[in-house]
This record gives structure tokens, sequence and C-alpha cells, in this order.
């Protein structure tokens, strides 16, 4: 008996010990869609050159970040030439298991790749530069559906010699910057946003790739994908279009926040009072139904709590700064305190703190420069690259920046991609090279 109960206990133990690791990185921003991880035994520190690099691997230039699940990490690559490759690696040695390339040629100012893929038990699903959506068998490696979520819904395809700003006239246009969506996987359905002049969001029955519902045209192209958020105790899919009347000119039109009922995809509430006409970043569920909105372009933030009177919904604005923003994520939260990279073409503002009121607690600046970085939490710190060569070790703090450790390990360039991370290891980029790092015990 006792031999048995030392065996359970040991059992136990080992299952404990594992699960700390555990915890996949499926989708994009991770297993909950904030950048978080329960994860713990993170490294406290570092040697001068940074954490040990387990593997590295060669990747085309571009933005787009690798999802993580059950011992692989997945990434859709891309050459603006040929095409997208949907690539899987093997997370202890960083060998490619295999690959699955399709024609999508064309290219985009800030060329390259620019989605993460969704990955569940059976498939992992991507969107590409073009708008090609694939659901690939993750066993035997080849397409079980594709479709186009620009031009299935009317939106025009590239044009090789097109001028670039026609893709900011709005209409079918296809998008100054490309098709940049990450698939959100819900039960049975995956979620895109379309954007096309007659469909704003569709779902997907993610078996098959047949339209479940789809809702009609939200508002201007951008480059947002769609989130869940918890209103009331309910999932409600959060979708935010561009602002009119920026870079491109013309009639000024704000931006809109919306709210859909995932089983239906109807549209149950409506924000306008806000306008980013390159908007990136997904909302942010801030919890008590509140909602943090954000962009880059001095577009700033704001906070809405969604209030339901009787069987309708109301979006009520709380605050708006101009002083907190950021241009490709969404920030992240920590014991009642947001922090997000506040830098693009008209603001430097760096690494920035704000508090749940919207007061502006720090910000970085240039000493340091964080600009267009990507961050995640994970064992009450961050982890975050500065948009450029550096990974940083940060302890998030209201009183001031406090950084524990850095490295430059990265290449030159806009080194923007999302990162991940999963049984201890971390996943970064740049624009030649993918890199796995040990950043845990």
């Amino acid at each position: 008996m006792k031999n048995r109960l030392l065996f359970l206990s040991v059992f136990l133990i080992m299952v404990f010990a594992n699960n700390v690791h555990a915890q996949d990185w499926p989708r994009f921003l991770g297993p909950k869609g904030n950048s978080e991880t329960t994860q713990e035994g993170l490294l406290q520190a570092w040697p001068a050159d940074g954490p040990e690099v387990l593997w590295t691997t060669e990747v085309g230039i571009g933005f787009g970040g690798p999802v993580i699940k059950d011992g692989k990490a997945y990434l859709l690559d891309r050459d603006d030439k040929y095409g997208d490759y949907m690539r899987c690696f093997d997370m202890e040695t960083g060998k490619e298991l295999w690959k699955f390339g399709y024609e999508a040629p064309g290219e985009v100012e800030f060329p390259g790749s620019r989605s993460v893929p969704a990955v569940d038990e059976k498939c992992v699903y991507s969107c590409g530069h073009n708008g090609d959506l694939y659901c690939f068998d993750v066993n035997t490696h080849q397409p079980v559906w594709k479709k186009n979520v620009w031009t299935d819904f009317g939106g025009e395809p590239p044009k090789a010699g097109e001028d670039k700003f026609a893709g900011l006239a709005g209409g079918a246009h296809f998008p100054m910057w490309g098709i940049a969506q990450c698939p959100l996987i819900y039960g049975e359905l995956l979620i895109v946003a379309s954007q096309t002049p007659e469909t704003g969001v569709v779902a997907y029955n993610k078996q098959t790739g047949e339209v479940v519902w789809k809702t009609a045209s939200l508002g201007n192209i951008g480059y947002v994908s769609p989130s869940i958020a918890k209103i009331d105790g309910e999932d409600q899919v959060v979708m935010i279009t561009a602002s009119s009347g920026g870079f491109g000119g013309g009639e000024k039109t704000p931006s809109n926040v919306v709210g859909i009922n995932p089983k239906d995809g109807k549209v149950l509430w409506t924000y306008s009072n806000w306008s980013c006409w390159i908007p990136s970043s997904t909302a942010y569920n801030a919890g008590e139904n509140k909602l943090l909105i954000v962009g880059g372009y001095r577009s700033g933030s704001a906070m809405i709590q969604i209030v339901k009177n009787g069987s309708e919904y109301v979006a009520n604005e709380l605050f708006k700064t101009a002083e907190f923003g950021e241009h490709t994520k969404p920030p992240l939260y920590y014991k009642g305190y947001f922090y997000a990279q506040f830098s693009n073409n008209e603001t430097r503002d760096g690494l920035s703190c704000m508090n749940e009121n919207g007061e502006i607690m720090w910000k970085t600046k240039r000493e340091p420069n964080f600009d267009k970085g990507s961050m995640i939490l994970v064992d009450g710190l961050i982890l975050a690259t500065d948009g450029a060569k550096s990974l940083y070790l940060i302890k998030p703090d209201p009183t001031g920046f406090k950084p524990l450790a850095s490295a430059e390990l990265l290449g030159s360039g806009q080194n923007w991609a999302p990162i991940a991370m999963a049984n201890g290891k971390l996943l970064i980029r740049d624009q030649n090279k993918m890199l796995c790092l040990k950043v845990a015990e």
C-alpha cells in the first residue's frame, strides 16, 4: 500500500512539474488571446549574451509569428515572388518536419509574411498575404479546404503595377499593406474578417470551410483580426475597422468598434467615437465588460464599457487619451496597469505604463526605445522584443521602467513579429531567421 501511495505521489509531482511548462501557444496572442501564459520558472537573470539559443532556422522576410502545440511550431512563411508556405518545426531540434507551399504572388509596401496561424488537435489554419485561407491536416500535412477571405466576397485581387495608395481609397481595392488576418478558432467555427464592401466578419465551419454566418460591411479596411470578449458572462466577437481621411485624404469618418454574437453573426453594439486610419491591434478585454481600444499614429486609446439594457447593448465611453496607444498589438495588463509600446512616425514614447483610469505613469521615450516589438506576460514578468535587435526581461512596475536583463539577439530590421512561448522555450524572429531560446527552467 505504501509503495502504491509513493508511486502515486511521485506520479502527481511529475504531472505537476510537467504542467508548469505544459501550456501551448496555439493562437495569436497566446492561449487566452491576451499575451499571457500560466507557465512558471522563468529565468530571472541571463548571461551577458542573453538566454541560451537552442536552435535557429532560416525564414523569409516579413512579420508573421509562430504558434506552438504538442511540441511543434507552425509558421506561415512567404516568398513574394511565389506565395505562402505553411512550415512545421520540431520544438526540440528546430528540424523542419514538413512544408506546404501554394502560389500567391504579389508584393506590397513592407513585403513578406504578416499573420499568425491558429492550431487545434487536428488542423492548423492560416490566412495568407493575398487572403488565401487554408485548413491543413497536421497529420497528413495536406489541405483539407481552402477559401479566399477577400476575393470570395467581392474584393479585387492584387494588381501588378497598381498605385500603392489605391488600397487606401476603400471599396474593393486590395488593401495597401495586404491581408493581415490571424484566424480565430471558436468552438466549431473559424472566424476571420473579410472587410470587403459587402462583408465584414465571416464565420466558417472549421471542418468543412462552409460559411456559417457573415456580417454586412462594418466599415473601412484595416488590419485588425477579430477577438473574443466576455460581456455579461457571454462571449462576443469584437472587431475594429479603420477611419478614413488619414494618409489617403478624403472625407473623414471614424473607426467602428463592433460587438457580434458568435452564434449567428448579429451585430449587438457599435462604438464610433474613436479614430485610427491604420488599426492593427485587437481590442483588449479588460474585465467588468470593459474594452481598451488602442492604435498608432496619434490615435491613442479609448476605454469603453458595454452595458446591457434589457435586450440591447450600449457602449459607454469611460475615457480617451492620446498619450497611450499601440501600433501593432494590444497592451499587456498586470495588477491594475497597462503596458504598451507606443512609438511610430508621430510619437516616440517607447514603452509606456497607464493605470485603469487613463493616467500615464511613465514612458521610456528613446531611452530605451521600444517600437512595434512584441511582449508577453509570464511568471509575473514581461518578455519583450523592442522592434529592433534586443530582447528584454522587465519587471512590470507603475513607479518606473525596471529592466532585469537585455541582449541583442536579432539582426537589423523591422522586427515586429509576435513572439510565442511554450514548455520554457521562447520563439522570436527577425527578417532572416527564427530563434528558439531557453527562458525558463
